[in-house]
C-alpha cells in the first residue's frame, strides 16, 4: 500500500526533504543518496539503526531524565523514542530544515507538539547559546548534518562549550560523529577542552562513531552498567549490554 500523504518537501532556501522505501523500511533523504534517517514502516516508535539506539546510550546513567534535547531532528527516530516511551520526561527537538520538520510530520509519525513534546524550526547554535536553556538539558543529542553528510555542521569549541553550557550538573551530551577521518579528531579534541569526561565507542555503521560527553565525570562500575543494560533491553528492547562492552573497551584501549 503505497501512502497518499506527501513525499517530497522542498521549501525554498533548504534542502528538499524526499524518501525512500525499501523492504519494509523508510528512509529520509536530503535531496542526496545520504540517508539522513530510517523507520520501519511496521515499527513506527522503534529506533532502526544501530547507531542511533546508540545515541540512547545515557540511559545507561540516567534512566529518568526530566530534560532531553535532540539538536537536528532526522527522522525524528529519538525524538519519538524518548517522547513514546519516557512518559515522564519533557522532549525538545531543534531543526533548522522546515521540509524535515514537515516531512516527519508527514512520513515518519512525528506527534504534534504538546506540553511535553516540543519540535522548534530554529537554528542549533541559537538554541545552545541562549542563556534561557543553560542548566536545564539533562541529555542532549547532537546528530547535526547537512546534505553532504561530510562532518558535523557545528564542531566548534565554541559550540560545544554551548553544549556543556546547557546541561543541568549531571548532564550528558551524546554526538555522533561522522564523516571525513580528520573530523574525528578535531571533535573530539574540541570536546575534550570542554568535558570532565569524553568517551567514544567503536564505529557501529557506516563510519558514524558515537561519542558521550559528561558534564561531570561517572564512575564507573561495571558490574552495575551491565545490570542497568539488563534492564533497558528488557524494558525497552535495545542493545544496551553492547554499549557497555564497548565502554569497556575504551577503558582498556586507554591504559
Amino acid at each position: 500500500m503505497k501512502l497518499s500523504a506527501q513525499t517530497r518537501f522542498d521549501a525554498p532556501g533548504h534542502p528538499p526533504a524526499t524518501i525512500t522505501e525499501f523492504q519494509g523500511v523508510r528512509s529520509l533523504h536530503l535531496g542526496t543518496s545520504w540517508v539522513q534517517g530510517a523507520m520501519r514502516i511496521a515499527k513506527p516508535d522503534q529506533i532502526e539503526l544501530e547507531y542511533v539506539q546508540m545515541m540512547m546510550m545515557w540511559l545507561l546513567f540516567n534512566p529518568q531524565p526530566r530534560q532531553v534535547v535532540q539538536l537536528g531532528l532526522g527522522s525524528a527516530a529519538l525524538t519519538k523514542f524518548c517522547y513514546r516511551r519516557l512518559p515522564d520526561t519533557r522532549v525538545t527537538a531543534i531543526e533548522l530544515n522546515p521540509n524535515v520538520i514537515a516531512m516527519c510530520a508527514a512520513q515518519f509519525a512525528l506527534p504534534p507538539n504538546d506540553e511535553r513534546l516540543q519540535v522548534r524550526e530554529m537554528n542549533a547554535m541559537d538554541f545552545v547559546l541562549d542563556t534561557a536553556n543553560h542548566g536545564k538539558v539533562d541529555v542532549l543529542q547532537v546528530d547535526l548534518y547537512d546534505e553532504e553528510a561530510r562532518g558535523p555542521v557545528l564542531d566548534s569549541p565554541e559550540f560545544y562549550q554551548a553544549c556543556y553550557d546547557c546541561l543541568s550538573a549531571d548532564g550528558m551530551m551524546t554526538t555522533n560523529v561522522f564523516g571525513d577521518f580528520s573530523n574525528y579528531d578535531k571533535n573530539l579534541q574540541a570536546m575534550e577542552q570542554v568535558f570532565d569526561a569524553v568517551v567514544w565507542l567503536p564505529e557501529v555503521h557506516d563510519a558514524n562513531i558515537i561519542v558521550i560527553a559528561f558534564k561531570r565525570a561517572p564512575v564507573l562500575d561495571f558490574s552495575v552498567l551491565y545490570e542497568r543494560a539488563g534492564a533497558i533491553k528488557k524494558a525497552y528492547n535495545l542493545p544496551a549490554k553492547s554499549w557497555v562492552n564497548g565502554l569497556k573497551g575504551w577503558m582498556l584501549d586507554q591504559h
